[in-house]
């Protein structure tokens, strides 16, 4: 049975029989109405804003790095305090959404993102920056749940629901990619703070038009709050990126052996914890189904190489290239557009070609797009815009099909919390994308660059931390010395690039095998 507990007259509520029936045997049941499709459209709007944050600071990266001066390692968390604390939440807000109100909780955290979207913007200090964001990833992971289950309650008739799926895993994609390109325009008129106050405009309207379009629903029997398994799933996600950045920018050491280690123990504690309890937090036997702990593999994989992407080209394109914001961000638009319409493209393809060939033949595409930068790093904008156009083909068409599979193997009055679960591979893989990916990079920059001998202590650090610095430091050299530090740190950059771009290949491929073992459509998933 559908769980859904209306409480808004906006629309009819369902008795117990009609919910239980098949969704083809009420034809006007079946059809949404225009009203569902503009809650579909309200719903976007916190889909779209916490995806661009996903994406919009690494854009925003190289005017941060000149104004707050971050070491590498408050560079990555920058970028990482966010996903990371929204990612490490998702699951418990997801149940508590099913325990308080879906509607009610996406209410409570876009108020909430509106307010430290402001702080954010006028951030004094780096450690300033990162605690707003890590605030943003608390109030964002109560409004991804929320929008995804609500799908469900709202399209009760499969192929309506795959469309709105398709659209809500586009606009996630999409927002990703359109992080940078919507950073680019605001950063060519205003400074690094606009990217956060673009939530306030966002939001707003979500908030009114929210209880007008979309009824409340929750789980009719919740599980109780597990507050320890809130904790361990927190700690295990925070110890292992920990212990990646720390390795990666301070070398092997004792404390960063550590988190790696104690991060995944403490993950396996939180699963334990899971299989035992009675009305677990996360239901680890939805992971029994292929199709489900496929799709959130595919999921988790795919989103890892869209961010290692995103964080060094946006960095290349700017800093290497010489390309104005709003240049780089129109470099960036074609691939865009092309991962948009692959979403939505694949919808009636998905009816006649099976998942698990399907997404595999798109993932291909993806990997070959990170064999182009590796292969060809001297083919320059050209290169990376093919790169793009081939990384979203795929990465478009996988999502979508496999978040819809995901949705469609869990039981409706399960529907929060296997929402978050899918959205935990998309914020874990946000994170991974830069902790991993992100890292190897700075490792190999740090490693790689030779700077010119007439540098001072102070001035070599700058320039061994990240790019910015290097560029921040040639400004004030020699033509000779600055032109020489430039080229040696694009150099070990681009290096580093080649690196990242031949783990992405191997990601995308080892995301290929898991879709063409794994998906396949769940059995009885015509009926819901």
């Amino acid at each position: 049975m559908i769980d859904e507990t209306t409480t808004t007259a906006t629309l009819p509520a369902r008795t117990d029989a009609t919910a239980s029936a098949p969704a083809h045997a009420d034809p006007g049941r079946a059809r949404a109405p225009r009203r569902q499709w503009f809650a579909l459209a309200v719903l976007m709007l916190p889909v779209l804003l916490v995806s661009v944050d996903n994406t919009v600071l690494s854009f925003a990266l190289p005017e941060i790095a000149r104004d707050l001066a971050p070491t590498a390692a408050q560079q990555l968390w920058m970028v990482d305090a966010y996903p990371l604390v929204l990612a490490a939440l998702l699951v418990a807000m997801g149940s508590a959404g099913d325990r308080f109100g879906r509607r009610r909780m996406l209410l409570i955290g876009s108020i909430g993102f509106a307010l430290v979207s402001v702080a954010a913007a006028f951030a004094p200090t780096a450690e300033a920056l990162i605690a707003a964001r890590a605030a943003l990833g608390f109030f964002g992971a109560m409004l991804m749940p929320s929008t995804l289950s609500l799908l469900r309650s709202v399209f009760a008739d499969r192929e309506q629901r795959r469309v709105a799926i398709a659209i809500w895993a586009s606009g996630f994609a999409a927002g990703s990619a359109l992080g940078p390109i919507v950073g680019g325009i605001l950063l060519e008129h205003f400074g690094w703070g606009s990217v956060f106050l673009l939530a306030v405009p966002v939001l707003v309207p979500l908030v009114i038009l929210l209880p007008l379009l979309v009824p409340e629903s929750r789980d009719p029997a919740p599980g109780p709050i597990d507050v320890l398994s809130i904790i361990l799933s927190l700690a295990a996600m925070g110890g292992t990126v920990y212990g990646i950045k720390h390795l990666a920018t301070e070398g092997v050491d004792a404390i960063g052996v550590a988190a790696v280690l104690i991060g995944p123990v403490l993950g396996a504690w939180f699963v334990r914890r899971q299989l035992r309890a009675e009305t677990p937090m996360l239901d680890m036997r939805l992971f029994r189904t292929g199709s489900f702990g496929g799709g959130v593999l595919v999921n988790l994989l795919s989103v890892i190489a869209l961010v290692g992407f995103l964080f060094f080209v946006s960095q290349h394109l700017q800093l290497i290239a010489g390309l104005s914001p709003v240049e780089a961000a129109l470099a960036l638009t074609p691939g865009l557009v092309t991962m948009i319409a692959a979403g939505l493209a694949v919808v009636p393809l998905g009816r006649r070609i099976r998942p698990r060939v399907l997404v595999p033949s798109a993932l291909a595409i993806s990997a070959a797009g990170y064999l182009v930068v590796a292969l060809f790093t001297d083919a320059g904008i050209a290169g990376l815009v093919v790169a793009f156009v081939l990384l979203g083909l795929g990465i478009g068409v996988a999502e979508t099909v496999s978040n819809e599979l995901i949705l469609s193997s869990a039981p409706p009055a399960k529907a929060g919390a296997a929402s978050a679960v899918s959205e935990t591979a998309y914020e874990l893989g946000a994170v991974l994308g830069t902790a991993l990916l992100g890292s190897i990079l700075a490792a190999w920059y740090r490693s790689a660059i030779e700077l010119p001998a007439s540098l001072t202590a102070g001035e070599a650090d700058a320039a061994r931390e990240t790019l910015a610095g290097a560029v921040n430091v040639a400004e004030t050299l020699a033509p000779g010395d600055a032109a020489a530090l430039v080229a040696s740190a694009a150099h070990a950059f681009d290096g580093g690039v080649v690196v990242t771009a031949l783990i992405g290949v191997g990601l995308m491929l080892a995301a290929a095998v898991v879709a063409a073992l794994t998906l396949d459509e769940p059995k009885g998933a015509a009926s819901h």
